[in-house]
């Protein structure tokens, strides 16, 4: 799995490529909570390049995504989901809880 962040102005754009399994996700939350704890809360997890995604790997999803909406201070959208990511997450039951966009551009866009 790579991390790479790129910060904008109004946003953070979290790019994952490869596999978010359970020796990985932790990796993936340690970047996240990292944002969050520079006090910046809306984040862009572009996922154009993601393989696969574990319980582990949506739970760091959710725990950043609360985070980030205490006190309505921002959130988390997901950009560039592969079908079989998109289908996980509507297994899960958590595609209500994120807003989905088909690219990072338009999902920066949002903010």
């Amino acid at each position: 799995m790579e991390i790479t962040h790129t910060q904008f102005k109004h946003c953070d754009v979290v790019k994952v490529t490869g596999r978010v399994d359970s020796s990985t996700a932790p990796l993936l939350s340690e970047a996240l909570t990292k944002i969050t704890e520079a006090g910046r809360y809306r984040i862009v997890v572009d996922m154009a390049g993601l393989d696969f995604i574990s319980s582990a790997g949506l739970r760091a999803l959710i725990s950043t995504q609360k985070t980030c909406r205490r006190y309505n201070r921002g959130e988390i959208v997901l950009s560039g989901l592969p079908a079989n990511i998109a289908a996980t997450l509507d297994l899960a039951g958590f595609t209500p809880l994120f807003k989905i966009f088909p690219d990072a551009t338009s999902a920066v866009g949002n903010f």
